[in-house]
């Protein structure tokens, strides 16, 4: 039987008259009801791993909104810790974690098979959602890619260039290079417990890809994602993969062939046009509207949503935003931006 839902359709390859829609980080801080149930949970982490409130901000936008899929609510640091790293948030800087830059370090990180123990709320989670959603919306599960995850495990935080792991890679290739393939090992078993678990989809999430140059992006945003996808698809056939090789620039072109992804996601530092031209003809594409018309709306957020669905019209396509929609989001501009999609 074909499939129904329109993400799934567009994953497999068929242009739409209107383009399926969802939103990275669409149950966030810009949205009161999600504030309201992470005050309920204490805070970030234990909304995370909360199975009931983190199915309730999940489904917070789908009410919302009627978007065509819903994500997991978690987070990509969340398969480190389940590897043994310390993790903690701090309020208005992000993320922190004990850092990882010698083989003693490496050597204090759990063994693959034993993530389980901490992500199996993450899992019940997708169960909860795979029960609750309605019929017609597509759950996608996801993970962080290996290079963006080591990024933090290596500097333990955000960093605006990665040059912490940067440096490692040139200084301790071995040690650099194994947590590489730890977290390509976890990202696997994580992401196919998901789709055990309901995931209908799956995405990876390369936020950093783009500081990796030329060899080093092949080495090291590519061929991670290509084994992953590659062994999930070997234990999962038909599951659709969209990879998220954010600024990769020129390289996402011939990116749906090297990596085997059924969809790749693009940033808004490439335009839709260049898109349609380079990229589109591989496969399904997901994007690219700024983040910030979120916040201001208006005229421009109708005309470049317009202009958008426009050039990407041809080919199969995922409407969706060029990163995540950030806090000082408006609500109102996300349902103009849906209306604009669906031609209402």
């Amino acid at each position: 039987m074909p499939a129904q839902k329109t993400i799934l359709r567009a994953l497999s390859g068929e242009t739409l008259p209107t383009p399926p829609i969802w939103m990275m980080r669409q149950a966030g801080r810009y949205l009161p009801e999600y504030r309201a149930t992470r005050a309920q949970a204490g805070d970030f982490l234990s909304l995370c791993y909360n199975s009931d409130l983190a199915t309730e901000v999940t489904l917070q936008p789908i009410r919302r909104y009627g978007f065509d899929a819903a994500i997991l609510f978690a987070d990509i640091l969340l398969l480190p810790q389940a590897l043994g790293a310390d993790l903690w948030f701090v309020t208005g800087e992000g993320p922190r974690l004990s850092t990882i830059t010698d083989q003693a370090g490496f050597d204090k990180l759990k063994p693959v098979e034993d993530i389980h123990e901490t992500l199996n709320p993450i899992y019940q989670t997708v169960r909860n959602l795979a029960g609750e959603l309605p019929k017609d919306v597509t759950l996608i599960g996801f993970a962080g890619a290996p290079w963006t995850v080591a990024t933090y495990m290596i500097a333990g935080k955000g960093t605006p260039d990665q040059g912490p792991a940067h440096a490692l890679k040139a200084e301790n290739k071995p040690v650099f290079e194994a947590i590489i393939d730890r977290l390509t090992e976890g990202t696997i078993e994580y992401l196919s417990s998901q789709i055990e678990a309901g995931a209908e989809v799956v995405k990876i999430f390369d936020s950093w890809a783009g500081s990796l140059k030329g060899e080093d992006f092949d080495r090291y945003a590519l061929a991670p994602t290509k084994r992953i996808i590659a062994e999930l698809k070997a234990r999962h056939p038909g599951i659709p993969v969209i990879a998220f090789p954010r600024q990769a620039g020129d390289k996402y072109i011939g990116f749906h062939e090297n990596s085997g992804a059924d969809c790749v996601a693009v940033d808004d530092s490439v335009t839709a046009a260049w898109v349609a031209e380079h990229v589109q003809p591989d496969g399904c594409v997901q994007g690219n509207l700024k983040s910030s018309h979120m916040v201001t709306g208006g005229d421009d957020l109708v005309r470049e949503t317009r202009k958008i669905v426009e050039a990407l019209k041809n080919g199969p396509h995922i409407f969706n935003l060029g990163h995540g929609i950030t806090p000082d989001a408006d609500p109102d501009n996300v349902q103009l931006m849906i209306d604009t999609v669906r031609g209402a």
